[in-house]
Formats: C-alpha cells, sequence, structure tokens
C-alpha cells in the first residue's frame, strides 16, 4: 500500500467542527460528544485553552485539503524515571473514510517524532476497552499495555 500524502498542522479554530464530527464518529463518540451546530460554547473553550498552553498541541492531518485525522499531545514533566518528560496523547480519531489507509500510522509517526523534539522519554495512552481495533493498532505500532489505567467520572 502506497503511503498517501498527509500534512500535519496545528488544530485551528475553523477546523472545530470537523474535529469534533471525527470524536462523534463511532458509537462511543455519539455517546460522549454533543456534534450539533453552532457547537456548544464548552468546545470553544476548550479549545482556547489548548491553544494557549505551549505544553498542549492539538494536531490535524489533512489530505489534499481535508481534515483526515486528529489527536492531542500533552508534554507532562514527571519527577518519575529520573525527572523525565512524557507525552500523552489523547482524542485519536481518523476519518472513516480514510481509516485503514495507513493514516494513523503515519500520523503517529509524526507526533512520536514531536515528542522526541520535545525530550520526551515516553509516550503514552489509553484506550477504551470498546475499541479493541485501536488496541490492536497501538499494539502494532509497539505500544505496551504495562498498566492498568483507571478513571473516576467527577460530573453528573
Amino acid at each position: 500500500m502506497s503511503k498517501l500524502d498527509l500534512q500535519f498542522r496545528p488544530a485551528e479554530k475553523g477546523d472545530l467542527e470537523a474535529l469534533v464530527a471525527l470524536l462523534a464518529d463511532d458509537a462511543l463518540g455519539q455517546q460522549r460528544e454533543h456534534n450539533v451546530h453552532p457547537l456548544p460554547e464548552s468546545y470553544l473553550k476548550a479549545f482556547d485553552a489548548i491553544e494557549r498552553d505551549d505544553k498542549n498541541l492539538l494536531l490535524v492531518a489533512t489530505c489534499q485539503g481535508q481534515l483526515v485525522g486528529m489527536l492531542q499531545l500533552t508534554f507532562i514533566p514527571y519527577l518519575t524515571h529520573r525527572g523525565s518528560w512524557r507525552c500523552l496523547v489523547e482524542g485519536v480519531r481518523i476519518a472513516s473514510e480514510y481509516r485503514g489507509k495507513g493514516c494513523g500510522e503515519q500520523m503517529f509517526e509524526h507526533a512520536i517524532e514531536l515528542a522526541r523534539r520535545q525530550g520526551c522519554s515516553m509516550v503514552q495512552l489509553t484506550s477504551d476497552k470498546q475499541r479493541p481495533d485501536a488496541i490492536r493498532f497501538y499494539e502494532k505500532l509497539g505500544f505496551v499495555a504495562s498498566h492498568e489505567g483507571f478513571k473516576l467520572s467527577i460530573l453528573d
């Protein structure tokens, strides 16, 4: 399979509706997201906070000008592992018509390179156990399920 010509850039406010549509484009996302027009103010506030924070990057992948993927990188300093930095990956999505075409792999190659440039010693992520395809994808990239993750919802 030949690689698609993907371009990567920071997300722009004009991308926000397309990003929320990507986040809502599966069974779990449909439960979590509120993909309506106009978008709820909470998305705009979150986008502005991410954009202002130099330790966060909302990265988009485009192909021939079309937004086809996204993920968020957060760079975190740690005292553990000799005071190293980690890169946390969240909100990974590829447009349904581009899945299985190598876009996710290219996007992660780019994200991992950005983490290296930031001096990170580790890239980490979580994946919902209800997403077995995503889990297989991360394992194929070399990620190891080395820890058990826990979450506590504190909002009603």
